[in-house]
């Protein structure tokens, strides 16, 4: 993203921050009004994605209009308690998605092959 050129007053942001946030250890049954109650405080949502199944339950993406109010809000929301939890906020960078992606493919790949050739893995011995 352009956001190290972009500037408010003086500002000069870093290049890892950008408008969208990945959302961490929230409450499994945290509802949309709730997350907009909590993250539209710091400026205006364009969308929140809610994980909904086993493997992304407890996390979101939060899209704000504006990187300044992303970054205010990661600011003040890292850390903050929501039903004793404690919220990890976190700048969405898709390179790291995607090598976690990659190597979930690749542990999957590896696993069919072992069970079609009847090898075990380090872990089984």
């Amino acid at each position: 993203m352009a956001a190290i050129s972009l500037r408010k007053g003086n500002t000069r942001l870093p290049p890892e921050v950008n408008r969208v946030l990945y959302v961490r250890n929230l409450p499994f049954n945290i509802s949309s009004e709730e997350m907009y109650d909590i993250f539209g405080k710091y400026g205006a949502i364009r969308q929140i994605r809610i994980g909904t199944n086993k493997d992304t339950r407890g996390t979101a993406f939060v899209v704000y209009e504006d990187i300044y109010d992303a970054k205010t809000a990661v600011d003040h929301l890292s850390g903050f308690n929501v039903a004793n939890r404690y919220l990890i906020v976190l700048y969405y960078q898709q390179a790291k998605m995607s090598k976690k992606v990659d190597q979930k493919k690749k542990e999957d790949e590896l696993a069919r092959m072992q069970e079609k050739y009847g090898l075990s893995s380090s872990k089984d011995k």
